[in-house]
């Protein structure tokens, strides 16, 4: 099974910018959807961004606009551009894959920490 790691969580004030990049070793992304979910305490975790193998994206309403997924296959890396952070962004942000070649296989990363404050 592929294993996500994933970095760049932090502090950052209002108006602020973060990157967040996930990856592997592997060389099995390619049969993976990857993106992004965060869990802030006391709610339930949500869904952020994904980006398909094929570049197609899909956003949260709350990050359109502010938030940008990309992927570079050669490095077995997606990363997360964040910008015009919020406090409301605060969160445990994690790292998900799901395969869809075949499907029916989701690996989650560890959670890395975004803090937005003022």
């Amino acid at each position: 099974q592929v294993q996500l790691m994933e970095s760049g969580g932090g502090l950052v004030q209002p108006g602020g910018s973060l990157r967040l990049s996930c990856g592997t070793s592997g060389n099995i992304l390619s049969f993976y959807t990857l993106g992004w979910y965060r869990q802030a305490p006391g709610n339930e975790r949500e869904f952020v961004a994904s980006i398909t193998s094929g570049g197609s994206t899909k956003y949260a309403d709350s990050v359109k606009g502010r938030f940008t997924i990309s992927r570079n296959d050669a490095d077995n890396t997606v990363s997360l551009q964040m910008n015009s952070l919020k406090p409301e962004d605060t969160a445990v942000y994690i790292c998900k894959g799901d395969r869809v070649f075949p499907p029916g296989v989701s690996v989650w990363a560890q959670g890395t920490q975004v803090t937005v404050s003022s």
